[in-house]
């Protein structure tokens, strides 16, 4: 699904301009994501979901506990699970803003 054009663009600054965002593109965070979505057997981790997906693009390695930056956070393993990409684009990030509003 394409994103709006003002979506894209400002998705695009965001990553330029938080500094943690680049991290997502490394290698180290490629093999650490395959290696959460091997531990969780491809399944999303999501209470009353279970999903079982063979397509890694549609999953997610999801932070249990958001970093904001924190490095030990970000890239602790245990810290992390395999979301399918609907649990966590709708449901985990309605949590979220939830709880930020606390």
């Amino acid at each position: 699904m394409a994103r709006p054009e003002g979506e894209a663009a400002r998705l695009a600054e965001r990553d330029r301009n938080v500094a943690w965002r680049k991290w997502y593109k490394t290698a180290r965070w490629q093999k650490l994501r395959m290696q959460v979505l091997i531990r969780d057997r491809f399944t999303c981790q999501m209470v009353e979901c279970g999903r079982i997906e063979g397509n890694t693009s549609q999953l997610v390695a999801d932070h249990k506990i958001r970093h904001q930056g924190d490095e030990q956070l970000f890239w602790d393993e245990n810290n992390l699970q395999c979301l399918c990409k609907p649990c966590h684009d709708k449901l985990k990030q309605k949590e979220e803003r939830a709880q930020a509003r606390w």
